[in-house]
């Protein structure tokens, strides 16, 4: 095992903190950092609920995903929060915006939170999520929360990673669900609805039961639950966490939370080969632009130097 997941897992919380940051720099291989960390009947992992939150800006993730950590400890369970911002190329640091709510639980050491970006690396804040979800279900946490910005492809690669899909929305946020269309209404496993105080609440509730009745389920057999919260006082989120609750209890028992996981590791085995592949590819750049120069004199067709480029690398084409 790596010994920074030792030291992590035997309650160091600076080596998480490397751990994590070594996962979102993209510094050490994913397969080498996770080797080792036990998995299966018997071990730690897979004992954590994974929640994403989602939806569009403007709606209260970040005071729902407080309000959720305050009833999590209430139950005295541990939380770790994952504010993840796919798109922070400036300062290459996930931007923590108004998640300055959550900092109320700072000083509470059941809670730890960590923003995360991708760095610049195409597709790989799907895999970072994945991977730092997993450590953070090995060192304990009882309750792992990856919150996004927004509601774009990023954002649903994201929440691809987590057990029960939450999505997001308020009155007057926009378009509400037309922003949110972007491929996330599909997969979310939970609807909430905040700031249900305010005119216009029961009309994106309306909105949302019409969706509904229109048959979007899982293929599994789940029916998507509606909540309404005002996250800033707390209502409904005692209601919020018992949906959570029986979401999961009924992924357990139909199977569907062990499919999920099936699908995600072929997701993550698939991107890791590409990745690969890619990796030996620009170990190959010169030989391209060789015989790209070929292709673009006439002398070589695409088909053939794509040939030539896969036997170099030791694969057949068929």
């Amino acid at each position: 095992m790596h010994p920074l997941i030792e030291s992590a897992i035997a309650g160091d919380v600076r080596a998480l903190g490397k751990v994590l940051s070594e996962i979102e720099d993209g510094a050490t291989d994913l397969s080498e950092l996770l080797a080792g960390i036990p998995s299966g009947a018997g071990s730690k992992i897979g004992n954590a609920q994974v929640i994403g939150i989602t939806g569009p800006p403007g709606v209260g993730k970040s005071t729902t995903t407080g309000a959720l950590i305050t009833e999590y400890r209430k139950q005295n369970l541990r939380v770790a929060v994952l504010a993840v911002d796919p798109s922070s190329p400036v300062t290459g640091g996930a931007l923590l915006g108004d998640r300055i709510r959550m900092q109320e639980h700072a000083l509470d050491e059941g809670v730890f939170i960590r923003s995360m970006s991708s760095r610049g690396q195409l597709g790989g804040l799907s895999s970072a999520t994945q991977a730092a979800a997993k450590i953070l279900d090995a060192v304990g946490f009882d309750i792992v929360i990856v919150e996004t910005v927004g509601v774009g492809q990023s954002e649903v690669d994201v929440v691809n990673a987590v057990d029960t899909v939450i999505l997001v929305l308020a009155p007057g946020a926009g378009d509400g669900i037309q922003a949110a269309k972007a491929g996330i209404l599909e997969i979310a496993d939970l609807y909430v609805v905040n700031k249900a105080d305010r005119e216009g609440a029961e009309g994106v509730v309306r909105e949302l039961r019409s969706m509904l009745g229109l048959g979007v389920s899982d293929s599994a057999g789940w029916s998507p639950e509606i909540v309404t919260t005002t996250a800033t006082n707390g209502l409904g989120i005692p209601e919020l966490v018992t949906a959570i609750s029986n979401h999961r209890t009924w992924a357990i028992a139909s199977g569907s939370r062990d499919l999920r996981v099936a699908h995600r590791a072929k997701t993550g085995l698939r991107r890791a080969v590409l990745t690969a592949l890619s990796d030996q590819i620009e170990l190959h750049s010169a030989r391209i632009d060789e015989l790209s120069a070929q292709v673009a004199s006439g002398n070589l067709s695409t088909d053939e130097a794509v040939t030539s480029i896969l036997r170099e690398l030791g694969i057949s084409k068929h």
